[in-house]
């Protein structure tokens, strides 16, 4: 059995005022939408039902059914709160994906060669990597381009990747030398 998929649309910033308030950074679209998709749960599955009450300094302060007071609200700060990927909507252009809907796919090289499995979806700002996991525990961190990653075909588990050439300077990395500045 396979676990079910989660998708974090938020995480709990910090408490506002007196009366048990959250802040919190969303990652929906419309920040609003955080509670559009019913009953959030974080990582142990604890159950949190929202109540958007307003923004402030670019984040949401919400109710948190039961949270009555500041040291309450406080206790929450750092949570990241999920909901089950079925409770989203599918992607209405074929070009989206749910970062979800990718980890675990098979990635394959033009001849159909595996060269492992998607394992996590970063993005730090520069655009989105894939982390590949081979058979071995290797890792490496792939672009998630047009040019790198041709296709994906979530149906069938699997994804085309045309990996970039190594360079020189990686290869001599893999082998344990370093790159000392001319003297």
């Amino acid at each position: 059995m396979t676990p079910e998929k989660l998708v974090c649309l938020a995480a709990v910033a910090g408490a506002h005022g007196v009366r048990g308030q959250v802040t919190l950074k969303t990652f929906t679209e419309t920040p609003e939408s955080v509670t559009a998709y019913g009953p959030l749960q974080d990582e142990e599955g604890n159950s949190y039902r929202l109540k958007v009450k307003g923004e402030a300094r670019g984040l949401l302060i919400a109710e948190v059914e039961g949270v009555t007071d500041r040291d309450a609200a406080e206790s929450l700060k750092g949570k990241r709160l999920y909901v089950k990927r079925e409770a989203l909507p599918q992607p209405e252009d074929s070009e989206e994906f749910y970062f979800a809907d990718l980890i675990g796919l098979e990635a394959r090289d033009s001849s159909d060669t595996l060269l492992g499995y998607i394992s996590a979806v970063y993005n730090f700002g520069a655009g989105d990597l894939l982390e590949l996991r081979d058979e071995e525990g290797g890792e490496r961190l792939l672009p998630f381009t047009r040019q790198i990653v041709p296709e994906v075909d979530l149906a069938a588990g699997w994804i085309r990747v045309d990996p970039p050439p190594e360079t020189e300077a990686t290869e001599a990395s893999e082998n344990g030398e370093k790159n000392a500045p001319d003297a």
